[in-house]
């Protein structure tokens, strides 16, 4: 994540003091991935939008809405930036009393529970953001009875190291949860995420297979940043990304929201805390 803010050409820092300054290596520094081509950037910006659209969408109808836009590509290809983007869709899926191959899956808390207090339940999610060249992951995480993002950060991968940071911060910054509810990715079924949040004394919650409601206010915000921001204004490099994304979570968890009777997040957490 810390390798998007360093500028090569900086005018009074050089890379090693700059990677001296974030504590990172500056071998990660130099290595480049190979980006994935233009073409390949443009249907990943689609599939990322019919996915808002329609969560259900699966890797056969992302084949068929292209040639019905006379694009024409193979299943192999969309199944594989799918999984890149860390998109799935979302539909019944067979044995779904069955727990998956990992130890670390839990069940879902928050089904019937009131929320009545800042810091009772957070929800934490990533996503893909779409770039001018290339993209990023979003990590962020939600207070559900305020809606305030307390806690964000972006990165080059879908490891679970920024979801770890992300979730240090927010309770250094806003204390720990009771609860905090994620889907059943890789990132949140790892050892290492299940063993931070038992070190916090934080109750673990994951949705259910095929649900798409059991994290919907994260998933409204994916909606609001990428139709407000993301789409709207293509960034041209990670500084970019961070700073705009930045200026949005802070608008907006200050604008009124209707779902929280008008109120602001800010407020809202705020007052009742």
């Amino acid at each position: 994540m810390r390798r998007s803010f360093i500028e090569p050409k900086h005018r009074e820092l050089s890379i090693r003091s700059q990677c001296d300054l974030l504590n990172i290596h500056r071998s990660g520094v130099y290595y480049e991935p190979q980006p994935e081509s233009d073409f390949n950037l443009s249907l990943m910006r689609q599939m990322d939008e019919w996915m808002l659209e329609d969560p259900t969408s699966g890797v056969i109808t992302m084949v068929d809405m292209f040639k019905d836009k006379g694009i024409v590509v193979n299943d192999k290809r969309i199944r594989r930036l799918m999984r890149l983007m860390g998109l799935m869709a979302i539909y019944p899926k067979k044995r779904l009393s069955v727990l998956g191959e990992t130890q670390y899956i839990h069940p879902y808390l928050l089904r019937g529970l009131l929320i009545t207090r800042p810091n009772q339940a957070w929800a934490i999610d990533i996503t893909y953001i779409p770039m001018q060249k290339g993209f990023m992951y979003l990590t962020a995480v939600i207070d559900l009875f305020s809606r305030k993002i307390v806690g964000w950060g972006l990165s080059n991968s879908l490891s679970n190291d920024c979801c770890l940071e992300v979730l240090d911060q927010a309770i250094k910054k806003h204390g720990k949860p009771g609860i905090i509810n994620s889907d059943q990715g890789a990132q949140f079924t790892s050892k290492e995420w299940v063993t931070a949040l038992q070190q916090h004394r934080v109750r673990i919650s994951m949705d259910g297979k095929g649900r798409a409601i059991d994290n919907i206010y994260i998933e409204r915000f994916w909606r609001s940043l990428k139709q407000r921001y993301v789409y709207l204004n293509p960034a041209k490099n990670g500084l970019e990304l961070y700073q705009g994304i930045g200026a949005f979570m802070e608008k907006y968890n200050q604008r009124r929201h209707q779902g929280i009777g008008r109120i602001a997040p800010n407020e809202m957490y705020a007052n009742a805390a």
